[in-house]
């Protein structure tokens, strides 16, 4: 009896405390970028989506993006296409693309809009082909070690150029949860891959959401110590870069975070999505579950 009591009152400190921040949140847009363990895990798959449910039922507006690296990899091997990567990019020629739309936009797509569907949600899966929501550009890679740094050719690989907010103002309003493969259509008509946190970036700056929120398989932001690192300013990240705190595999998403807060979106968060129900952890908790970064400091910077 005592134990079912002690449980209820977890449960009654948890649901005063996230009061105040549904309250804040409600009518914002929260983009979410969806990645890593949090896709193939089941427990893990069903918790995000409950996570993202509840969100959207508290009046919340969430977005999903996703990527789908390791399921596009295992079918390019199945189909005895060999992969290639140029700094962390798959060069991706028609065959490929081929590839990434079939995963991107039909299964991985339509595999999390079930999902969410499955846990009360009302979601629509959209690549960013569907109603020009995405125009993208050839990505240029320069080749650092030829002189005069010629570009790279890594194929159909883009990123964005423009945003179409009309196809996710339509979605929204309908009481939707948009979903969204990072697929877009170039001026030339051809379609390109795009880093899925770079597209996630772009869209919550052009609608200027309250938060932008990349899941990884990681932490966060750690010190020399693995100290997880949160509330930062954009002055303090531009430091911990400057001094190598932030390097490798988190610098790309750091910076994605960083230029998101630098235009328009009020803070970012980069959490780990290992953690069950990280999303509404992050969001709706004093303590959250990963780096936030916020855009203190804007006005001194700029």
């Amino acid at each position: 009896m005592s134990l079912s009591l002690n449980n209820a009152k977890n449960i009654a400190k948890v649901l005063t405390e996230s009061l105040p921040y549904i309250q804040k949140f409600t009518g914002r847009t929260v983009v979410v970028k969806y990645g890593g363990n949090a896709m193939v895990d089941e427990t893990l798959k069903h918790s995000f989506a409950r996570d993202i449910v509840l969100m959207k039922l508290v009046g919340i507006n969430p977005i999903v993006v996703h990527g789908g690296g390791p399921q596009i990899g295992n079918l390019l091997k199945q189909l005895n296409i060999e992969s290639t990567f140029v700094e962390g990019l798959r060069v991706t020629d028609g065959q490929t693309m081929d590839v990434v739309e079939m995963v991107l936009g039909g299964l991985v797509n339509k595999q999390i809009v079930n999902l969410l569907n499955q846990n009360g949600g009302k979601a629509i899966g959209v690549t960013g082909k569907d109603g020009n929501l995405i125009t993208a550009k050839r990505l240029k890679l320069k080749n650092r070690d030829a002189a005069g740094g010629n570009d790279i050719d890594i194929g159909q690989v883009g990123e964005v150029d423009h945003i179409n907010t009309d196809v996710l103002d339509l979605i929204t309003r309908s009481n939707f949860i948009p979903v969204i493969a990072p697929i877009g259509t170039g001026f030339d008509g051809a379609s390109y891959n795009i880093n899925a946190d770079s597209v996630a970036g772009e869209i919550a700056k052009v609608l200027k959401a309250e938060k932008l929120i990349l899941l990884t398989n990681v932490a966060g932001v750690q010190d020399g110590n693995c100290n997880v690192l949160t509330g930062l300013s954009i002055k303090q990240v531009d430091s911990l870069i400057a001094d190598k705190t932030i390097h490798g595999g988190m610098l790309p998403k750091v910076e994605c975070a960083l230029s998101a807060v630098k235009n328009g979106v009020k803070s970012a968060h980069i959490i780990d999505g290992r953690v069950e129900h990280a999303v509404l952890l992050e969001i709706f908790t004093d303590e959250g579950v990963g780096t936030l970064i916020n855009s203190s400091g804007l006005d001194s910077d700029q």
